[in-house]
């Protein structure tokens, strides 16, 4: 029995085109997640590596679907060949069922690494850049230091919380976190 695992990374992001993918390739059972690759607990892809019984084959369809690690990935591939499951990835068509097809993991799953790799260092080379620039990473503040000046003045005069957070657009638990009680 072939087996699917569709994975994305978050709820913004579609699984139709894996799906699609994995039908096309003969799956009958197809388990979906909606998971960061580098995790490593991911619920249904357990799930789905548990489902996989002798002679059946694990299909995804991409090596970085399953794992971001080659650790991982040689792992899953291994306790497979312990079980006699077979490993197919669709978009680098390997197919651990033949000697060439393994061969091919091994390479691959180095490669994916690799790629890994490098894009974590050069998202870390462009931070530190940006940072030596000035720049700082992350979502933006939600009230310059004028406007936290002014809402301390708010407290001052006995103003609501809830009035001094309408008044600058906020929530009130972002005033309270902007402003904690011993600031005010």
């Amino acid at each position: 029995m072939l087996i699917g695992y569709a994975r994305v990374s978050t709820n913004g992001q579609n699984l139709d085109g894996q799906i699609d993918r994995l039908r096309e390739a003969g799956c009958e059972r197809i388990f979906e997640e909606v998971a960061s690759g580098a995790k490593l607990d991911r619920p249904v892809l357990d799930e789905a590596l548990s489902y996989c019984r002798a002679g059946d084959t694990f299909v995804c369809p991409s090596l970085s679907r399953v794992a971001r690690s080659v650790q991982h990935l040689i792992k899953i591939v291994a306790d497979f060949e312990e079980r006699d499951i077979g490993f197919m990835s669709l978009t680098e068509t390997i197919d651990t069922t033949t000697p060439t097809g393994r061969m091919l993991f091994t390479i691959m799953s180095a490669c994916a690494q690799l790629e890994r790799d490098v894009l974590i260092e050069r998202t870390k080379i462009g931070l530190a850049a940006a940072k030596r620039r000035g720049k700082l990473g992350g979502r933006p503040k939600k009230m310059t230091d004028v406007q936290v000046t002014s809402a301390k003045e708010m407290f001052n005069k006995d103003i609501p919380a809830a009035e001094i957070a309408s008044a600058f657009g906020i929530s009130v638990a972002t005033l309270y976190r902007t402003i904690p009680a011993n600031s005010r």
